[in-house]
């Protein structure tokens, strides 16, 4: 194990890369070229975590050593990659920037399609539990390649999933608060049966750890296999609790604000009494 093998300098400065881009595009001289208000401080943190997030699951050790050794350090890398991530790249994003990139008839239909709730939890949770079969699995380790398309589509796939909940553009903000809670409870219950596949198994699943010699003192394997199913549900449970709560108060603040307004507004309150 070398160090640009435990620190892919590649996908760092991928990183590096993307994160100076943003910082150009959303610099207050193009918000005011824009005729926006310039980019908070909370949202531009929120895409820097998200791109660090991904450095740490893409390009640091977790990748190594869940590739090559441990199945519960590439599950934890699932979950930083699919899970975490996209939240704060979506939350970091603003309208006005990415908006033009959908202008077209053609690429919004896309998005719409993509996004459309239906099809965006089906489509990540289906591939998400094929990609976790064990002949899938031990398949796609084999080729560097097949791995890396069939990663690039579930990633591709967990921006969409959530996207619904987290939407950049305010034009696409389509589900209400008790629709977005209604639809992470479904997302939760979906990705359960691959949880649960490699929680109860009663013997290694998968060939690709089994064939390895480790190099330091680990969990014996299926104890190793066990721990990344109980740490993707775990973190699962967290992330989607906290998605929850988020827009139960979000949901709660805004009907507060309203009830506040209609009570304050004289006009309101004499008509109200006058009936």
């Amino acid at each position: 194990m070398g160090f640009f093998e435990l620190w892919n300098p590649v996908v760092l400065l991928f990183v590096v890369v993307v994160g100076l881009v943003y910082r150009s595009l959303t610099s207050p001289s193009k918000a005011a070229a824009a005729g926006e208000e310039p980019v908070s401080s909370k949202v531009k943190l929120s895409f820097y975590t998200g791109i660090a997030l991904f450095y740490i699951g893409q390009g640091s050790p977790i990748n190594y050593l869940g590739h090559h050794y441990l199945f519960s350090v590439h599950m934890l890398q699932q979950s930083l990659l699919y899970l975490i991530m996209p939240i704060f790249i979506l939350n970091g994003l603003p309208a006005w920037l990415i908006r033009p990139i959908f202008k077209g008839t053609v690429m919004n239909r896309l998005l719409r399609f993509f996004t459309h709730p239906l099809i965006s939890v089906l489509a990540f949770n289906l591939l998400f539990s094929i990609y976790h079969l064990p002949l899938i699995m031990d398949t796609l380790m084999e080729n560097e390649w097949m791995l890396l398309g069939y990663h690039a589509v579930l990633l591709f796939t967990a921006f969409a999933m959530w996207f619904p909940v987290f939407p950049p553009l305010p034009e696409h903000d389509k589900l209400s608060s008790l629709m977005k809670l209604a639809y992470i409870a479904v997302n939760g219950i979906l990705l359960t049966p691959a949880c649960a596949l490699i929680i109860f198994a009663s013997e290694p699943i998968y060939a690709m750890y089994a064939n390895v010699v480790i190099p330091f003192d680990a969990l014996p394997l299926l104890d190793d296999q066990q721990l990344g199913g109980v740490l993707m549900k775990v973190i699962q449970e967290i992330v989607y609790g906290s998605a929850l709560a988020m827009i139960f108060f979000k949901w709660y603040r805004t009907e507060r604000a309203q009830e506040d307004e209609l009570s304050d507004d004289p006009q309101e309150n004499n008509g109200l009494t006058t009936a």
